[in-house]
């Protein structure tokens, strides 16, 4: 077993204990501020499943607020459990994404242009969610009905937090482990053949509308799973919050300031961000309304220019940089 491995498990095992432990008055609050993190970050390790190979999506607000609407709506209206209206949900995003993905590969809508359709999208998904009040709430959001006799278990409502905590570090391991099968995979290759030049992975076999479509849906199905989770977490979705450019951005931002070609980027950049957030919240209170995402326009123009690997993808390259032995033997002489 390798010293990696070998970390690897005892953070997990310390993780899966971190409940037992009593964290004074602020117990509550900062559960919940650990179950978001591990939410955010899977959605935030969803996007950039795009984002490394040059598809870059300012739209996945739209997938996030699809999977959390129609998991709550299917709740509300029909009664199907969250643990059978998720999947559907996640199902429901994948083929939305396909329905994007599909006309944007097959006219070779690239680039920024690709941005602009996506970042379109998320704004189109918002103003409906607004429109279909009667449905949704419209902008003032809707509640998750979980009626007093039913089990935590069956909605995925539990009293205490701890319980959301499992929920929470699950589906973010199981975000990694995605992350890092498509990262070992001969997909992997192909999509940065692809992100380099289109027109020369095709020339040389690569099925480029097949792999964009699929690691699209891939990416909007883990997204919408997140968007689902977080609804049942909130018990709550509101268009503001989990749906729209403003979400959009804020994954993003987080994925860009942690290193959005590291297993634990997102993780880090999430865990930083939410920090920042609580901290100005706090500090700010309702006064200068803004001053979070104003602050976060500034960060990430700071870390496009200066930092393009992010925190923790620029930490690990100087870490590997150093453990890299020095080359032996002199260098020849100059030629005269």
């Amino acid at each position: 077993m390798t010293a990696a491995r070998s970390l690897g498990l005892v953070a997990l095992a310390v993780l899966a204990l971190v409940p037992v432990l009593r964290l004074g008055p602020a117990d509550e609050y900062i559960w919940h501020v650990i179950i978001q993190i591990f939410l955010w970050s899977f959605v935030g390790n969803a996007w950039s499943l795009m984002g490394r190979f040059g598809l870059v999506s300012l739209g996945h607000g739209a997938f996030l607020g699809v999977g959390a609407y129609a998991t709550v709506l299917l709740w509300n209206f029909f009664g199907i459990t969250p643990w059978l209206g998720a999947p559907l949900a996640v199902l429901l995003t994948a083929a939305f994404a396909l329905v994007v993905a599909y006309p944007c590969s097959r006219f070779r809508v690239v680039g920024h242009y690709f941005a602009l359709v996506t970042l379109a999208v998320g704004e189109v998904i918002r103003l409906l969610i607004v429109a279909e009040r009667d449905w949704t709430g419209g902008s003032l959001g809707v509640s998750f009905k979980a009626g007093a006799t039913e089990s935590d278990w069956w909605t995925l409502q539990f009293a205490d937090k701890r319980g959301f905590y499992y929920v929470g570090l699950a589906v973010w391991l199981f975000g990694l482990w995605v992350w890092w099968r498509v990262d070992r995979s001969m997909a992997r290759s192909a999509m940065e053949a692809i992100g380099e030049d289109e027109t020369a992975a095709a020339s040389v076999g690569i099925r480029v509308t097949r792999f964009k479509m699929a690691v699209t849906a891939l990416s909007a199905a883990l997204t919408g799973l997140g968007g689902a989770l977080l609804a049942l977490y909130l018990a709550y979705a509101n268009p503001d919050t989990l749906a729209g450019i403003g979400v959009s951005l804020r994954i993003v931002f987080a994925v860009v300031l942690g290193g959005m070609y590291s297993l634990l980027g997102p993780f880090v950049g999430t865990a930083l961000t939410i920090a920042l957030s609580e901290s100005l919240r706090i500090y700010f209170g309702i006064r200068l309304i803004g001053i979070a995402e104003t602050i976060y326009g500034l960060l990430l123009i700071v870390f496009i220019i200066f930092l393009p690997a992010g925190i923790y993808g620029s930490i690990s390259d100087l870490i590997l940089r150093r453990r890299r032995p020095a080359p032996s033997g002199r260098s020849p002489a100059p030629v005269q």
